[in-house]
């Protein structure tokens, strides 16, 4: 299966980018540049593996008092990077 790289700015967080490898269907790896490191590091090691809809399903509507709008969070986030991902593959 191919390795592609998808790359996403979230909003509202201390996070500013999300570079996700996957195969089209599952991750492979996440790298989270900015934000809490220890706890953006354990989300991506939990992910690998994982579905789309299933880091979607998981993280979705997490909140974090420490985000801009106190009404997402970094793994919040990675579930929208997840749905844009799902995007851009679907109008290949």
């Amino acid at each position: 299966s191919m390795e592609m790289t998808f790359r996403y700015n979230p909003e509202n967080v201390c996070s500013r980018e999300m570079i996700i490898t996957h195969d089209g269907e599952r991750i492979l790896k996440v790298v989270t540049v900015g934000g809490c490191s220890g706890n953006t590091q354990g989300v991506n090691k939990l992910v690998v593996g994982k579905t789309f809809d299933e880091v979607i399903a998981a993280l979705s509507g997490i909140k974090c008092p420490g985000s801009r709008t106190r009404q997402t969070s970094c793994p919040d986030q990675l579930a929208s990077a997840m749905v844009a991902l799902k995007a851009s593959l679907a109008k290949k």
